[in-house]
């Protein structure tokens, strides 16, 4: 694939902090974080706004000119960026907006644009969030299980709290109620799919809640878990109630 000088686009962050502490209790997404002066910036293709290169989408051109979502930045070459939800990246694809804007990004007039580029962006996301979790459970920056999560949590030692989506309403009051008592934030995140999906994700069997005890590794699991869902859309495969997100950028980590 090619795609790195044009590097432009926007999504919403906000750091994750080591130790416990309280945290601003709202629902809905976090405004975007302060960035130190040297992180690098990109400017979406579509809405033209300006934010850490961390919060945005990054497509590569493939030698045949096909366009390609690396959500990684790895590809070599000249990239182009987005920051906008997938039913506005649908919506300037089908009406010739996206083609145009990668045109003139890639300074060529050899661009092919999938017709499912928004689905296969938020694949991608989705990927690159659940092989997120399974590092960490493999570095053993997480735990699971209702009883370890809740001794946890009511001990400080919890720094973010995920339930599957379909997770029961009693037990989810119930952990959140313990990470609150240990200074942690008004609720946890709810996984936008079902235990099923997370328990694949950790190599475990039946996980329902799961809980990041590493500051650095939460900080890297709200990165993914924002840029994915701040794609679909906020409120897309979430039940209502959830707490607000945030992330750190990679770099600061």
């Amino acid at each position: 694939m090619r795609a790195r000088t044009n590097d432009t686009a926007a999504v919403s962050s906000a750091p994750a902090k080591a130790g416990v502490q309280s945290r601003k209790k709202k629902s809905g997404l976090l405004p975007l974080q302060e960035h130190s002066p040297h992180t690098p910036e990109r400017t979406c293709i579509l809405s033209r706004r300006t934010a850490p290169r961390d919060e945005l989408i990054r497509l590569a051109l493939s030698p045949e000119g096909e366009v390609a979502p690396d959500v990684r930045a790895r590809a070599p070459g000249r990239g182009a960026w987005v920051g906008v939800s997938r039913a506005e990246l649908d919506e300037a694809n089908a009406k010739g907006k996206l083609k145009a804007a990668l045109q003139r990004a890639f300074k060529s007039t050899n661009v092919t644009v999938p017709a499912d580029l928004g689905e296969r962006i938020e694949k991608a996301l989705r990927q690159a969030f659940l092989d997120r979790l399974g590092m960490e459970a493999r570095a053993s920056n997480l735990i699971n299980g209702a009883e370890r999560v809740e001794n946890a949590a009511r001990s400080g030692q919890v720094h973010l709290l995920i339930h599957a989506a379909d997770a029961g309403e009693d037990g989810r009051r119930s952990l959140d109620q313990a990470w609150r008592v240990g200074g942690g934030e008004q609720q946890g995140m709810i996984f936008p799919e079902p235990r099923t999906i997370l328990s694949m994700a950790l190599g475990r069997e039946n996980v329902v809640h799961v809980a990041l005890t590493d500051p650095a590794a939460a900080s890297r699991v709200r990165h993914a878990l924002v840029r994915w869902r701040a794609f679909t859309g906020p409120d897309r495969g979430l039940e209502g109630g959830e707490p607000a997100l945030g992330t750190g950028s990679a770099e600061e980590i």
